[in-house]
C-alpha cells in the first residue's frame, strides 16, 4: 500500500455499525490506496488505541453503546490533533454542528459518492502529516535551544519537558534555583524556543543602584531629571516583542516593584518624564534565589508581585542532587575552555573524577565550570574539585580559608558585573592591578562571566 511522506502508519480507523455500509466505505477508502481498519463499535476501536493511533478515523455518530460524540470526545481525550471525520444520517445536521463544535474535523451526510469520502479523507491525512511535521520541527528547535541543558538526569528531561511545554504560551515564568544552577541559561532557552523575533534583554535587579534602577528599567525622556539630556529607551521598553530576563528578581526595591507589577498587568509602560503609555508585547522571565513567599510573608516582597509572577514556575536542581549530569557537564567544560583558550584538553585521572563526583558542588554548575576552566589553564591545585589540599588532620589552613573566601567573593561580584573587570574593582574597592592579581592567583578567568 502506498504510504504519505513522512507518515509511516498511514491507517484510517472505520467504524460503521451497518455492516453493508462498513464494507463499502473500507472498499472505497483501500481502493483509493489506504489502510483501512474496520471496527463495528466504538468500545473496539478504543481499545486497538493502545496499540497506537490512526493518522484518521472516519466513524458513524449513531453507533451501538459509546455513541459517535461521546467516542469523538474520547477519542481527542488521546489524541487532540487526531482528525475525525463523522458521519450523519438526514435530518442529524443538529448533531454534526455539535460535533464540529467538540472539535470533529468534518462531517459527511448520509448517503455520500465515495468521491466525497475520498475528498474528505485525504485532506484530513494532510492535516495530520503537517501536524506530525510541526511536532517534529518544533521537538527539533527545542532540542537545539536547550542543549545547554547538558545532562541526562531524570531532573533534567523534566526541565527540558516543561520548557518545551511553557515557550510557545509566552507566559511569564518564575525561575527558582540556587547560586550557579543556571537560571539564565534557562530563560534563554525559554526565549529562543518561543519562536519570537524580539530580543532577549537581561537585567540583573543586584547590579544595579537603586537611584539609576527605574531609569535603567523603564527609560526617560530628555530633562526627566538632572543630567538626563536625551531619551533613553528602558530594558523593559527595549524587550518589546521578545523577552525581559530580570535575575535577582528580590533585589528589587518594593516601590519599584509595584511599577513593574502594573507592566505585567497591563503590559503598558511609561518612560520618566512622560505621560504617554506604550503598549507592549513581552514575556518577563523572573529568577531568584530566594524563597519569594516566604519574603514575601515577612514584608520584603509584594505579595501581588509574586503571585502574578507565580504563574508558572521552573525550580532548578542544585548539581549536587544531579550527580549523573557531573560527568557530561565536566567533559563539554572542558572540552570550550580548550577551545577558548586555544589549548589542547589536559589528560584527567580517575583520581580526579573521584574528586569531582565526591565535591558538594555549592556553587553548582557555575563552580564546575569554573572548576573546568581553572583545569584547563593548568591552574587547578590537588583537592576535590580542583580545591585547596587539605592538611594531615584534615583541616584547612587559615590562607586557604582565606583564599577561598576572596576566591567566592570575586567570583560573585564579577557575575554580578558581567564580567568588566574595572565595575568589580570599583564594586570591591580595590585597584584593577590589585584585583588582577588576585585573579591570577585564585585562578578566577573574568571572560568566562561576561555576557
Amino acid at each position: 500500500m502506498p504510504r504519505l511522506c513522512g507518515m509511516p502508519d498511514a491507517r484510517i480507523w472505520l467504524v460503521e455499525d451497518d455492516p453493508i455500509v462498513r464494507k463499502a466505505c473500507a472498499q472505497t477508502l483501500t481502493l483509493a490506496g489506504w489502510q483501512v481498519a474496520a471496527f463495528a463499535d466504538a468500545e473496539s476501536a478504543l481499545a486497538a488505541f493502545a496499540a497506537g493511533p490512526p493518522a484518521v478515523v472516519v466513524s458513524d455518530v449513531r453507533l451501538p453503546g459509546v455513541d459517535g460524540l461521546v467516542f469523538l470526545r474520547s477519542l481527542l481525550q488521546r489524541d487532540a490533533a487526531l482528525p475525525v471525520i463523522l458521519m450523519t444520517g438526514h435530518g442529524e445536521i443538529s448533531l454534526a454542528v455539535e460535533a464540529m463544535q467538540d472539535g470533529a474535523y468534518d462531517f459527511i451526510e448520509k448517503p455520500f459518492a465515495a468521491d466525497r469520502l475520498v475528498d474528505a479523507t485525504r485532506r484530513a491525512l494532510e492535516k495530520t502529516r503537517l501536524s506530525r511535521e510541526n511536532h517534529a520541527l518544533r521537538s527539533a528547535l527545542v532540542a537545539s535551544v536547550t542543549q545547554p541543558l547538558t545532562g541526562q538526569s531524570a531532573a533534567i528531561e523534566t526541565l527540558r519537558q516543561l520548557i518545551a511545554s511553557l515557550a510557545p504560551s509566552r507566559v511569564d515564568v518564575l525561575v527558582m534555583g540556587e547560586t550557579g544552577t543556571g537560571k539564565e541559561v534557562v530563560a534563554r532557552a525559554l526565549h529562543q524556543a518561543s519562536g519570537c523575533r524580539g530580543p532577549f534583554v537581561a537585567l540583573n535587579c543586584a547590579a544595579l543602584p537603586e537611584s539609576m534602577f527605574e531609569s535603567e528599567m523603564f527609560g526617560h525622556e530628555a530633562g526627566a531629571f538632572t543630567g538626563a539630556g536625551k531619551r533613553r529607551i528602558g530594558k523593559i521598553e527595549y524587550a518589546d516583542g521578545g523577552t525581559l530576563f530580570l535575575d535577582e528578581i528580590e533585589s528589587l526595591p518594593l516601590n519599584l516593584q509595584a511599577k513593574l507589577l502594573r507592566v505585567l498587568q497591563e503590559r503598558t509602560v511609561e518612560r520618566l518624564g512622560s505621560n504617554e503609555s506604550r503598549q507592549l508585547d513581552l514575556r518577563v522571565v523572573a529568577a531568584t534565589k530566594c524563597d519569594l513567599a516566604e519574603l514575601a510573608a515577612r514584608g520584603g516582597f509584594r505579595a501581588d508581585l509574586y503571585y502574578r509572577l507565580h504563574v508558572a514556575m521552573l525550580t532548578l536542581p542544585p548539581l549536587r542532587e544531579r550527580k549523573d549530569d557531573i560527568e557530561a557537564l565536566m567533559t563539554a567544560f572542558i572540552q570550550d575552555a580548550a577551545g577558548r583558550f586555544g589549548r589542547q584538553p589536559p589528560p584527567y585521572t580517575a583520581a580526579d573524577w573521584q574528586g569531582w563526583l565526591a565535591h558538594d558542588w555549592p556553587g553548582n554548575v557555575r563552580e564546575l565550570k569554573h572548576t573546568a576552566e581553572r583545569f584547563v589553564l593548568g591552574l587547578c591545585p590537588p583537592g576535590p574539585a580542583g580545591g585547596s589540599s587539605a592538611g594531615e588532620n584534615g583541616e584547612r589552613s587559615l590562607a586557604e580559608r582565606v583564599d577561598d573566601f576572596e576566591r567566592e567573593l570575586i567570583r560573585a561580584t564579577l557575575d554580578r558585573c558581567g564580567g568588566q573587570v574595572s565595575q568589580t574593582a570599583q564594586q570591591l574597592n580595590v585597584p584593577r592591578k590589585t584585583l588582577y592579581d588576585k585573579m591570577t592567583r585564585l585562578g578566577i578567568v573574568p571572560e568566562s562571566f561576561r555576557r
